[in-house]
């Protein structure tokens, strides 16, 4: 393989003329969101420069301890993003930050302790990123999965209750259905791989000139840590929330 792919700022400035492409159609289609489209691509430079130097000084301390702060910071972050999707269930945030700490903890083990990745900012911190984020969206689809399916199998539930059956048994359908909501995109992501798309990590490493062969040993190693997380993160989530719609009589409980 050659070396890698640079991307002069002159390249990059003609680049960016694609964003003219989707400004066209929302005007030509009276869309209106030229506004939101320039704001967002206003945004993700600056977020993307300044992040840019952040990692860059990152990297260069090699601190463990001030790398397992960032990782703390990034999942309460996250927990706080996928809360959102769950409000009305009590302790959502701590359950949110559990659970993805949970799926984050026991993946990341098995990487550093196989010797797949090392304990490195460098490393770590972006397989953490793709671990803790997937572990959020799943969460969320997790959340709006079992407040819909409560509302909507209230009456079910509330049978089973009345014949004598405890808040588990009445519960665990829901649970197994909001648990495969939140898997399944992951799932459906890994069957296609390869045939549908190829993608973002294995096309950077072999743009940055790295050999296709190395690049989809890294790419299987990510496919598999993040089914991990997200079965992980959206078992223990759903496993600690569905409680909290329940009141101490075992009675469930109105969540608007």
């Amino acid at each position: 393989m050659n070396g890698s792919v640079a991307i002069d700022n002159t390249s990059l400035l003609i680049a960016s003329s694609l964003v003219l492409v989707s400004l066209y159609l929302s005007y030509s289609q009276k869309l209106g969101l030229e506004k939101e489209t320039l704001v967002s691509v206003v945004r993700a430079i600056i977020q993307l420069v300044i992040v840019g130097y952040i990692l860059e000084y990152i990297f260069g301390l090699e601190s463990p301890l001030f790398t397992t702060l960032l990782l703390l910071f990034m999942t309460f972050s996250a927990a706080y993003n996928a809360s959102k999707r769950g409000k009305g269930i009590n302790k959502i945030l701590v359950i949110s930050f559990c659970s993805i700490a949970t799926g984050t903890v026991l993946t990341l083990s098995v990487l550093v302790f196989s010797g797949t990745i090392a304990y490195e900012p460098y490393q770590i911190i972006p397989v953490a990123g793709m671990i803790i984020s997937n572990s959020m969206i799943a969460l969320g689809l997790c959340y709006r999965q079992m407040l819909s399916d409560f509302k909507i199998k209230r009456e079910e539930v509330e049978t089973k209750l009345s014949l004598g059956a405890d808040i588990l048994p009445s519960s665990v359908a829901i649970i197994r259905d909001a648990i495969k909501t939140g898997v399944i995109p992951t799932i459906d992501s890994a069957r296609t791989l390869g045939i549908v798309s190829l993608p973002g990590m294995m096309t950077g490493l072999i743009l940055a000139g790295i050999s296709p062969i190395e690049a989809i040993k890294y790419q299987i190693m990510v496919t598999f840590m993040l089914l991990s997380t997200t079965s992980i993160s959206s078992y223990v989530a759903c496993y600690l929330s569905y409680r909290n719609f329940f009141n101490n009589r075992k009675q469930l409980i109105s969540i608007k």
